[in-house]
């Protein structure tokens, strides 16, 4: 029985799938809006959405530890997930992002989705 299983895998071992979804937040953080499969995004959500709350205190741990999940050479996100993005939804509980999802990928017919903040 699969009982507790929570992510998705996508093949990977535990130290790539943290990199890919570290790396796919710093880039949504960055853009605000990016195009990656539908199982990516939909895994995507919880972890930037669990950033942005913590953004939204503007405090020496909320830095701390935003620089532990994101990594600490990217000063430049996390500045700006604490002084832009963090603000911006101060009123709002949740729901900071949205998932849209578009065509078939050409190549390999994989389901795509845009994912993008409100």
């Amino acid at each position: 029985m699969k009982h507790g299983i929570k992510q998705r895998k996508f093949g990977r071992v535990t130290k790539q799938r943290t990199a890919l979804l570290r790396s796919l937040a710093i880039s949504l953080i960055k853009h605000e809006k990016i195009e990656t499969t539908e199982a990516k995004a939909k895994e995507l959500r919880p972890y930037v959405e669990k950033l942005i709350t913590r953004a939204k205190t503007n405090s020496v741990f909320s830095h701390r530890i935003l620089m532990s999940r994101i990594g600490g050479s990217n000063k430049d996100v996390v500045s700006k997930l604490i002084k832009e993005i963090g603000p911006r939804y101060i009123d709002r509980k949740g729901g900071y992002t949205r998932i849209t999802k578009i065509t078939h990928r050409a190549s390999d017919a994989s389901k795509m989705a845009i994912i993008e903040l409100v």
